[in-house]
């Protein structure tokens, strides 16, 4: 049985230690990646519509962790999209959640999904793997670093075949989103400007020392510890009443059933608890304002690995220019490919687990498209290396 796998690697707490690949661990072969990625998201982003990519993104996780209950399982969070692997005894009802978010997309969040359910078998016959490590967060919540390949893989298999054998297709199920929220407001940057950021080695260094340098520089260019420059601090963590993520919530919450008026309801009255207990460090009905933001900002996905480097860093304007400069002569050196999406605020979509058991992950974007956006200059430099002849 290889269901236990995930649960069963012993993490690593240092954030640089992803770079160290012989530490990764293959998936088993009968694993399967869930993953989902969001139609003409590049055209909503322009239309101003980013938080409603990240909650479509963000919900993709949700559905295929909350059809899969009691399993420790890793996921990775794109910005407008997510891709979470599966043992394959829970494939089955992971697909089943997936499609029904597919189904519901539309009218939830006036988005189309692409989704797929690609085997770790297929992957390695295609000539790409799927390696993970845990990175631990704080008490019992864990990210996953994936390696090898696979991720970036399925992600051009959601968006070039539509017709492949493992895409999904929407069903008219109801999917399951409990514990999804966006009640928090944008998290304006302290210091100018908020950016996502990704860097992909390509050139003949071994791309661990590369990534290396790369946290080197960025440590030298923000005068200290990177996580000094996470976006959820305590001076940029900002609640109000009402919040202006409630509609998306009542959306997502309208989908188990009930009247929505009734949901309104529900998320009015339990966003006024949660606003008296920041205000008042008290606890209701398992909820403490105080110990939560404690947790919250150690909890969440501001960097991440998935194939390249990801993260998201509150940077003066002279910083962002000064890393951008430098990523630029390493591009001109052939080392790597990079892209960058500045905006001044940062969103934070969460997924809260069990609240007593301090449970709870936060995915974080740039505001302003973020990955996404990053994307698209990362892409185009990755097709110029590739059209120059580079390996």
């Amino acid at each position: 049985m290889t269901d236990t796998f995930y649960r069963d690697l012993e993490p690593f707490s240092e954030f640089g230690g992803f770079a160290d690949f012989a530490a990764y661990t293959p998936l088993p072969d009968d694993w399967v990646i869930l993953a989902g990625d969001i139609r003409g998201s590049t055209d909503a982003i322009a239309q101003g519509r980013y938080k409603a990519v990240n909650m479509l993104g963000a919900s993709v996780i949700t559905a295929v962790l909350n059809a899969c209950p009691g399993d420790d399982l890793p996921f990775v969070f794109g910005g407008d999209g997510g891709a979470v692997a599966v043992p394959g005894s829970r494939a089955a009802a992971a697909a089943a959640g997936l499609s029904a978010l597919q189904g519901r997309a539309s009218a939830t969040f006036d988005l189309s999904l692409r989704a797929a359910a690609v085997p770790v078998r297929r992957l390695r016959a295609e000539g790409y793997d799927v390696t993970v490590r845990r990175l631990q967060l704080n008490g019992s919540n864990h990210l996953a670093m994936f390696a090898g390949g696979g991720i970036d893989h399925v992600d051009r298999i959601l968006k070039d075949n539509e017709d492949d054998p493992d895409a999904l297709h929407p069903s008219d199920e109801t999917p399951d989103l409990e514990g999804l929220s966006c009640r928090w407001e944008p998290l304006a940057a302290r210091h100018g400007q908020m950016i996502a950021l990704m860097v992909l080695p390509t050139g003949e260094e071994p791309a661990s020392a590369v990534y290396e340098d790369v946290l080197t520089r960025l440590r030298e260019i923000l005068d200290g510890e990177i996580l000094a420059h996470a976006p959820a601090r305590s001076d940029t963590l900002r609640f109000r009443w009402p919040p202006r993520g409630l509609s998306l919530e009542v959306r997502t919450r309208a989908l188990q059933g009930g009247r929505r008026l009734g949901h309104w309801a529900h998320g009015l009255f339990t966003a006024a608890v949660q606003k008296w207990c920041h205000w008042r460090g008290v606890e209701i009905g398992g909820y403490h304002g105080v110990r939560y933001l404690e947790e919250l900002k150690n909890q969440t996905d501001f960097r991440k690995f998935d194939g390249c480097l990801r993260t998201v860093l509150d940077c003066t304007p002279e910083q962002v220019g000064a890393i951008e400069t430098w990523l630029e002569q390493q591009y001109a050196a052939g080392e790597l490919v990079y892209g960058l999406h500045a905006d001044n605020s940062a969103l934070m979509t969460c997924l809260v687990f069990s609240l007593e058991k301090g449970e709870h992950i936060h995915f974080v974007d740039a505001a302003g498209g973020g990955f996404a956006k990053a994307a698209i200059g990362f892409k185009q430099r990755l097709g110029e290396r590739a059209n120059n002849g580079a390996r």
